[in-house]
């Protein structure tokens, strides 16, 4: 998921953008003073910073300065009227601004434009579709230790989004669909039999291909696994030169 800087003076308006973007994007919040913004930049590396310029000073150019200067390779997009950007950074190619007030279809439309992003409308609700260069694979198990595991097998060839419930996996395939899941069946509470069950319940993500992570290699337990018609299955600990064949037979990588 793109990761946005929200930089703005808190009032009704920067909530109200807050929380229209924090559906589709990790937003971090930020107050519109040159030393906040540049202590966060120390420590975050956003995909793209949006500046509310409600309230802005003149005193504030000193943030597009430090911006144009130390954090180029960022996009900037802000959100004001022509007195308002005049005051902090007048005619500077590096941001593009939209006039305010602005509705949330063109603030989205903006941002998706900026963070290499398609924007689907349908039935008046957003969905963001990132344009992705490599396949996005979701790796769904309650243990911390096999997710990094997997993760530090696959990283290098695919983009690798994690998730320890089912539950959890659902919400965040809702903001960004994968490729591929890779889904422990043995998983408590909510199951991989449910998960799955729960994933093709759901006509958006029902022909998303899921290979199915078991410990158990009994002749029933896999017939069982096997009877719900997965992509695969594999063993675990999984074995990387497996694993990475299943994969790609199931997406045809």
């Amino acid at each position: 998921m793109k990761k946005i800087l929200f930089v703005g003076k808190i009032n009704e308006s920067v909530k109200d953008i807050e929380e229209l973007l924090e559906k589709h994007f990790r937003v971090q919040i930020c107050q519109l003073h040159t030393e906040a913004v540049a202590d966060i930049l120390k420590v975050v590396t956003p995909d793209l910073i949006v500046v509310s310029l409600a309230g802005v000073l003149e005193s504030d150019s000193r943030i597009f300065e430090i911006l144009s200067k130390e954090y180029r390779d960022i996009p900037v997009l802000t959100i004001g009227t022509d007195e308002e950007k005049g005051l902090v950074y007048g005619a500077n190619s590096h941001f593009e601004n939209i006039p305010r007030p602005a509705d949330k279809r063109t603030v989205m439309e903006a941002v998706c434009s900026k963070v290499d992003a398609s924007l689907v409308i349908q039935d008046g609700m957003y969905k963001v579709m990132e344009n992705r260069s490599r396949k996005l694979i979701m790796v769904v198990d309650d243990n911390a230790m096999t997710l990094r595991s997997i993760k530090e097998m696959l990283q290098e060839y695919y983009d690798i989004a994690v998730a320890t419930s089912g539950m959890k996996a659902l919400t965040t395939m809702g903001k960004n669909p994968p490729d591929l899941i890779l889904l422990d069946y043995e998983m408590p509470v909510c199951d991989g039999k449910q998960t799955l069950e729960m994933i093709r319940a759901d006509s958006e993500f029902e022909t998303i291909p899921v290979i199915f992570l078991t410990s158990v290699s009994d002749r029933e337990h896999v017939e069982a696994v096997l009877s719900l018609k997965p992509a695969g299955y594999i063993l675990k600990p999984p074995v990387k030169e497996k694993l990475m064949g299943a994969i790609r037979e199931a997406i045809k990588d």
